[in-house]
């Protein structure tokens, strides 16, 4: 969840170019890291609890109502929406209880049950779309994803006075319509952020990726998501799992650029250097 945003003249970007690599080896890179991601999920949560209640949510929903149930998340999972993904094609990452394929209209999200979370959640952005967008006005009506079963999903009583922010994963501020707006408040998209974490140096580096998506020649492709430590804190009657930290996974094709962000969710979190990818999986 991000704060309305306000364009700021362009300025050089901080993200430290790394020399082009084939599209092989930069999919490489980022599947190994989202495997390690869902590994993680797999064995340091375990499946929660039953589900927690029924809430009310409003109409939502995306053009696409994809719910895919896939033990590994292959290539063709996201077969309804390959235009999130660099060269169409979705990270393969390794089997693990209850993932879902979810598309959305602007993003797509890897769901697991296990956490109630998302594994990842991909973009495409240009400046067409934040164009669009620019001054769009917040829906901040959060609901619980139907498509999800109730055993999986996280439900709105489960963030409710927990003292964790529901945390955007494709953020509010990258979104170009109503209706994608509408979307990005899926709980699908979410995971429990700490408020400072998620206001502050978080938000500066969302803010920052679309700094950079201005000046981009055409697409950028992102990928962002939580990483979770052995016995994560659970919220709520789901027992919806917490990230120790967040990462953002960053691919201009155009120019070949490519880094990362990688930050401790937690309230003394700070804004650091972008990382190459080489460091994040290492």
């Amino acid at each position: 969840m991000t704060p309305t945003r306000k364009r700021k003249p362009a300025r050089t970007s901080t993200a430290r170019p790394a020399p082009r690599t084939t599209h092989g080896l930069r999919r490489l890179l980022i599947a190994v890291f989202t495997a390690g991601v869902v590994a993680l999920q797999a064995t340091s949560c375990a499946t929660p609890p039953g589900a927690g209640p029924a809430q009310a949510r409003p109409p939502a929903a995306p053009s696409t109502s994809t719910s895919t149930p896939t033990s590994a998340a292959t290539p063709d999972a996201f077969a309804s929406c390959p235009e999130h993904f660099a060269g169409g094609v979705a990270p393969v990452t390794p089997a693990a209880p209850s993932l879902r394929a979810l598309c959305f209209d602007a993003f797509a999200v890897l769901h697991s049950g296990a956490t109630r979370t998302p594994v990842y959640v991909a973009e495409r952005l240009n400046r067409r779309t934040l164009q669009a967008g620019d001054g769009l006005k917040r829906t901040d009506r959060f609901y619980a994803d139907a498509r999800l079963p109730r055993g999986e999903r996280a439900e709105l009583a489960d963030y409710k006075g927990s003292g964790w922010s529901r945390g955007h994963m494709a953020p509010a501020g990258d979104m170009g319509t109503p209706e994608t707006m509408a979307q990005s408040f899926s709980l699908a998209n979410m995971v429990p952020q700490d408020p400072k974490q998620n206001s502050g140096p978080w938000a500066k580096i969302e803010e920052d990726t679309r700094r950079y998506v201005m000046r981009a020649r055409g697409d950028v492709y992102v990928i962002t998501g939580p990483v979770f430590a052995p016995g994560a804190q659970r919220i709520g009657p789901g027992g919806v799992a917490v990230p120790s930290h967040l990462f953002k996974l960053v691919f201009d094709p155009a120019t070949g650029k490519r880094w990362a962000h990688w930050q401790q969710n937690a309230p003394t979190a700070q804004v650091g250097r972008p990382i190459s990818y080489a460091e994040l999986v290492h």
